[in-house]
């Protein structure tokens, strides 16, 4: 959808970004105690660009996801994705998930529904509304020419507590991560749309003609 704007508006908004600093990840304070888990995916490690396949540029599929180190007091795990970097004031969700069970776990490839695939997930997890009121996983579509694009694959343990809504969004999560978080790890992949109106070194060489000696350039 995004990939249609054009390269002078992502350009224009490069320095507009929400900031790593919002993610659930990072405004949920780590009390004494809290454990870390591992989130990991057989298809990108941290910090490393997401496969096309997991983006609107290609078929737009939830990627897989391992978790470990969930401790024995969890009732339940929750999943949120954001982009720390959407030009917006808060993180752009792209996806959350709770009732996961208190364990350590793991999702399919295309677990979670999106546009054009029916959910993979069993009938007692539960997907809260990503940024654009969908209960859906919202595939990476970061503007043309806004530069790289953080997207954080946040994993958090809870004990019990009240139950979540039918379709919970970001608010709700994160006043219960402030209650209830036992532990929380993070996986970060990134993505980006280059500026097609910005030439690289490779497209001067391609326009600059080559003379035979002695020609003279008009």
């Amino acid at each position: 959808m995004l990939e249609k704007l054009p390269d002078m508006l992502g350009h224009a908004l490069r320095n507009q970004r929400a900031g790593l600093d919002k993610i659930a990840f990072n405004q949920t304070d780590l009390r004494p105690g809290m454990a870390a888990i591992e989130v990991r995916s057989i298809a990108f490690v941290d910090h490393a660009p997401i496969p096309v396949p997991y983006t609107a540029d290609g078929d737009g599929l939830s990627p897989p996801l391992q978790w470990s180190g969930v401790p024995a007091s969890a009732e339940s795990v929750v999943l949120i994705v954001e982009d720390a970097d959407a030009p917006t004031p808060q993180p752009l969700v792209h996806a959350i998930i709770v009732g996961l069970p208190g364990a350590d776990g793991a999702l399919a490839q295309g677990a979670m529904p999106s546009a054009d695939h029916e959910p993979a997930l069993d009938a007692s997890v539960e997907i809260g509304r990503n940024s654009f009121l969908q209960a859906a996983w919202l595939p990476p579509d970061p503007p043309p020419g806004h530069g790289v694009h953080r997207y954080a694959f946040q994993v958090f343990a809870l004990a019990a507590g009240e139950p979540f809504s039918s379709t919970p969004g970001r608010d709700e999560l994160l006043e219960a991560l402030r209650e209830r978080a036992l532990a929380s790890g993070c996986l970060i992949g990134t993505y980006e749309r280059p500026d097609g109106s910005v030439r690289n070194d490779a497209d001067e060489v391609e326009a600059t003609p080559t003379l035979m000696p002695g020609a003279v350039a008009i």
